[in-house]
């Protein structure tokens, strides 16, 4: 039988035979596929959600206060509390995911996503029970966050672990290809019901995207089934090295990089505010809502194909080069975005989406699920990715209201929400010069040693080494 020797980017060699190596790409194509199908979920249910949130809601779910910008600060409530809800769903999923195994806790976070989001689209009305409209609303909101809490950072830690040496980065940033496909499903989803008579459009037309998230639930189910543990875990669930409590033990061996990523989290400011804020701000300056869409549509589609190829870059020259250009060319790029809503220009607001959402985002977005994972040790990976990116991430779900808040009704007082994003990215920018540089590491020496800290805590588990 022949063998081949792989060479990864950190000069470790491999002895591999063909039965060998395409056995571990099949396993890397799985983890791919389902990161990618389980960020479609989320996504697609997080922006159906923002999307209701800024043309439906504030009209169904809450009491009529005689001004427009108090109700949608109400609703863009609602769409924040999930970020509320995202850093507990970390600790307790990332604890699991830790504990348990990667594959159990992503088929569980993938239903509770799916069946909340579901149960939105069947829900009455503050016209039909009141005040239990936005209580019940709110209620599944935080369901829905703490499934994201810890999708991503699930499925990036799994995905980082099964890929095959050099392309380490290019199979978890499916995850992100996902999210934009799910960004872009929901758009579309919602392109026939900004066409309808507005009283069918609030009586049961925004209803049917919710309801629709049952078909991607099912088809992201069906593949996730199929997905076995890493290796790497396993070996270490075999021999009993979980950690009893992975997110204290993760707070005492791996401090830096929990603060790190949660900062470097911050980036995704950028894309709250432009679906969020920018749909609502575009309408209320006169665009139509069907041309911010597709806005939104084209940009992600070109994400959905830029993403791994960034990520493919950062395999080749590292993740903190790829990860700056992306954070400080978006800082300068929303700013024309919004000038180009401001000004109405349709041309320049669809040229300017694309580049940030299809380019400098996709950057810097497409790197983090490998940088995360791998600023981390196996036994603490799912709980300091899954925390660490929802402390980050909670700063960005409240950006739509503050903004909102921020500009009011004056429609030319945009400057608030550009420099929210700046302010988010520069800071980003900044961290990612002082964070480790990872591509180059080889899969088991990943993260600091925990050994000594684990003692000291007095939270080893206790097994011998």
């Amino acid at each position: 039988m022949s063998t081949t020797l792989q060479q990864d980017t950190s000069g470790a060699l491999e002895t591999l035979t063909p039965e060998q190596q395409e056995y571990r790409m099949a396993r890397a194509k799985r983890a791919g596929w389902s990161a990618f199908l389980g960020g479609a979920l989320e996504y697609y249910d997080f922006f159906v959600y923002a999307t209701a949130a800024s043309l439906v809601f504030p009209h169904i779910f809450f009491p009529d206060t005689g001004s427009d910008a108090l109700t949608m600060v109400a609703s863009f409530g609602t769409l924040g509390v999930a970020y509320v809800a995202r850093p507990f769903g970390a600790i307790v999923f990332g604890h699991l995911g830790d504990r348990i195994g990667r594959k159990s806790i992503l088929l569980a976070t993938l239903l509770l996503m799916g069946v909340a989001t579901f149960l939105i689209g069947v829900l009455p009305t503050y016209q039909q029970i009141g005040l239990w409209a936005p209580i019940l609303l709110v209620v599944l909101r935080l369901a829905q966050g703490l499934s994201a809490g810890a999708e991503i950072a699930g499925a990036s830690a799994l995905s980082t672990e099964e890929a095959p040496v050099g392309l380490r980065g290019f199979f978890p940033s499916f995850s992100i290809s996902g999210i934009a496909a799910g960004i872009v499903l929901a758009s579309l989803a919602f392109l026939p019901i900004t066409a309808m008579d507005e009283a069918d459009r609030l009586s049961w037309g925004w209803r049917l995207p919710f309801l629709a998230s049952i078909l991607v639930l099912a088809v992201a189910w069906f593949v996730r089934r199929q997905l076995a543990e890493p290796e790497d875990f396993q070996e270490t669930k075999d021999a009993g090295e979980q950690e009893k409590a992975p997110f204290l033990v993760m707070l005492k061996t791996h401090p830096v990089q929990f603060v790190q990523i949660s900062i470097l989290s911050l980036q995704v400011v950028t894309n709250t505010l432009m679906q969020a804020f920018g749909l609502s701000y575009a309408t209320s300056v006169g665009i139509d809502s069907s041309t911010m869409l597709w806005v939104t549509i084209v940009g992600n589609i070109v994400a959905i194909f830029t993403t791994p190829a960034a990520a493919y870059l950062s395999d080749r020259i590292g993740r903190k080069p790829t990860f700056i250009a992306g954070t400080a060319t978006t800082a300068v790029m929303i700013w024309v975005y919004f000038n180009a809503i401001a000004t109405a220009n349709i041309a320049l607001i669809f040229v300017t989406s694309t580049i940030i959402l299809g380019v400098t985002y996709a950057m810097s977005n497409a790197v983090y699920p490998a940088w995360f994972s791998e600023l981390f040790n196996v036994k603490v990976r799912y709980s300091g990715v899954a925390v660490g990116l929802q402390v980050g991430i909670l700063v960005s779900g409240f950006t739509p209201m503050i903004a909102t808040a921020l500009v009011g009704n004056n429609y030319e007082n945009w400057g608030p929400a550009a420099w929210l994003v700046t302010g988010a990215t520069v800071l980003a920018t900044l961290v990612a010069l002082t964070t480790r540089e990872t591509y180059k590491t080889p899969l088991r020496e990943l993260g600091n040693p925990v050994s000594d800290a684990e003692i000291q805590a007095g939270l080893h588990h206790g097994s011998k080494r």
